[in-house]
């Protein structure tokens, strides 16, 4: 697996959030659209989804970009943890999965 590259809030109301994360992170999003605000920090993508509480986002959650989401998805089941967000294309060539660890800490693992 690669590192986490992606952090993701799920948010209620998209213009309050981008309000403090701008200012927060001190730059303005790289994309702004209704449906995601995505911020570049570092190479690190920080993103505003208004849909994720509807996704079954209960907090920030970060993504582990991997080569192979379907192999990683099933490894992860067989050792225990259970599927929240199953597989999702996103656009863009991505796919991504949210799954839950034994304390029901979010695990999202993206491909694309």
């Amino acid at each position: 697996m690669s590192a986490v590259n992606t952090l993701i809030y799920p948010v209620a109301d998209l213009a309050a959030a981008k309000q403090v994360f701008t200012t927060l992170l001190g730059t303005e999003p790289h994309t702004d659209e209704s449906y995601y605000v995505g911020y570049s920090v570092d190479g690190q993508e920080i993103a505003l989804d208004p849909n994720g509480h509807r996704k079954g986002l209960t907090g920030a959650t970060p993504y582990w970009s991997v080569d192979d989401l379907e192999a990683t998805v099933a490894a992860l089941t067989a050792a225990g943890a259970t599927v929240s967000q199953q597989p999702t294309a996103v656009g863009g060539g991505r796919t991504v999965a949210v799954l839950l660890d034994a304390d029901g800490n979010m695990i999202g693992v993206m491909q694309g």
